[in-house]
């Protein structure tokens, strides 16, 4: 975290977003947190009182902070009802937030999804009346074409006001206000959601590490229908994809994928192959899919990145939740796969996502 400059009001909060598929568990996720008296924005953010970041980072809770930033400037209001609010928004931001020099200027709305895009369009003014008065920042730079270790100015907007505060993409959890990016699915364009998904976590993922070369080789544990094979596919990977169910007839024929239906349990690699990295989105219970991955790892170069879908069927309890990421993870590490990170993606459900790496 950077402090702000000198006279700046004092940092006295924190904001959160607890992904609104947890939100029936938000006392019990506070609790760990050791964070009492919060103030709701929306559906999904919070703002809770200061205290060590990595809180939000670690331990039992952290999995279902889906972002974090902290706030160093606040303007309680109805920006609708505020004359020239963006000017006054954009000079306040320049004023306090100028000397720090970020890398980046990203603003979104509170409420990302909302049919009404009153305050998406807001955002996207004052983001764009901000860069205006940054010397040397422009609107170009993409969201993921920031330094994951550089601190960038994050901000959001809605009915309860402008929260914004200086953090690197890295400590925020996301190149994003909120720590998401929309995926678009338009009809036709994709195989099935799962394809977002893994967009989601290959943009994610470089918050940790360098993208993979063009043409690196994958390996797909749970294939079917294709959504997340089609995606690599798209963005010049090859893919050797395994399931018991065969694969969307629109990726036949494909040259950069192999395609093999069987059981994962029984498959083994030829002799002398070696994956870059390995993506498992298994349906099942995730301690057993996760033995798979183990067990496959060997046919993966050193450094390798593995991208696992820890799915909790049957839990529906928080504790249930907590027990099943604790025990999956335990297993991970007693076989020696390095955890990266573990988050919420913004088209998971009730399941979350691990980034390991092979040693």
């Amino acid at each position: 975290m950077i402090a702000p400059p000198e006279g700046s009001p004092p940092l006295t909060n924190w904001l959160i977003r607890i992904p609104e598929v947890f939100a029936p568990w938000t006392p019990e996720i506070l609790t760990l947190l050791g964070v009492g008296q919060t103030t709701p924005l929306g559906p999904e953010y919070h703002l809770v009182p200061t205290r060590d970041p990595e809180a939000f980072r670690t331990g039992a809770a952290a999995p279902f902070i889906g972002w974090n930033l902290p706030v160093h400037h606040s303007w309680p209001c109805h920006p609708p009802k505020m004359e020239n609010f963006i000017e006054k928004a954009a000079q306040t931001l320049w004023k306090k937030f100028g000397p720090l020099s970020p890398q980046g200027i990203y603003l979104g709305p509170l409420q990302a999804g909302a049919p009404d895009r009153y305050y998406k369009s807001l955002a996207s003014n004052l983001r764009g009346r901000t860069l205006q008065l940054f010397p040397g920042l422009s609107g170009a730079l993409p969201a993921e074409g920031q330094q994951p270790e550089v601190p960038t100015l994050f901000g959001v907007v809605g009915k309860e006001g402008l929260f914004a505060g200086i953090q690197s993409p890295r400590a925020s959890n996301g190149f994003h206000p909120g720590g998401t990016k929309f995926i678009s699915q338009s009809a036709g364009s994709t195989i099935s959601r799962a394809g977002a998904k893994i967009a989601e976590a290959l943009h994610y993922l470089l918050l940790h590490r360098p993208p993979l070369p063009a043409g690196a080789h994958w390996l797909e544990l749970g294939a079917s229908p294709g959504g997340m094979t089609w995606e690599l596919l798209q963005r010049g990977q090859r893919v050797t994809a395994l399931d018991r169910a065969p694969l969307d007839q629109r990726l036949d024929g494909h040259p950069g994928l192999t395609f093999s239906k069987a059981d994962v349990a029984v498959f083994t690699p030829p002799p002398g192959t070696r994956y870059e990295a390995l993506l498992c989105d298994m349906n099942g219970d995730a301690r057993q899919a996760l033995r798979q991955v183990i067990r496959l790892t060997k046919y993966l170069q050193p450094g390798s990145p593995v991208v696992f879908t820890l799915k909790t069927p049957g839990s529906d309890t928080f504790a249930g939740l907590v027990d099943a990421i604790r025990l999956t993870l335990q297993d991970a590490a007693r076989a020696g796969l390095k955890l990266t990170a573990l988050t919420h993606l913004t088209y998971n459900r009730q399941e979350f996502t691990c980034f390991f790496e092979v040693a």
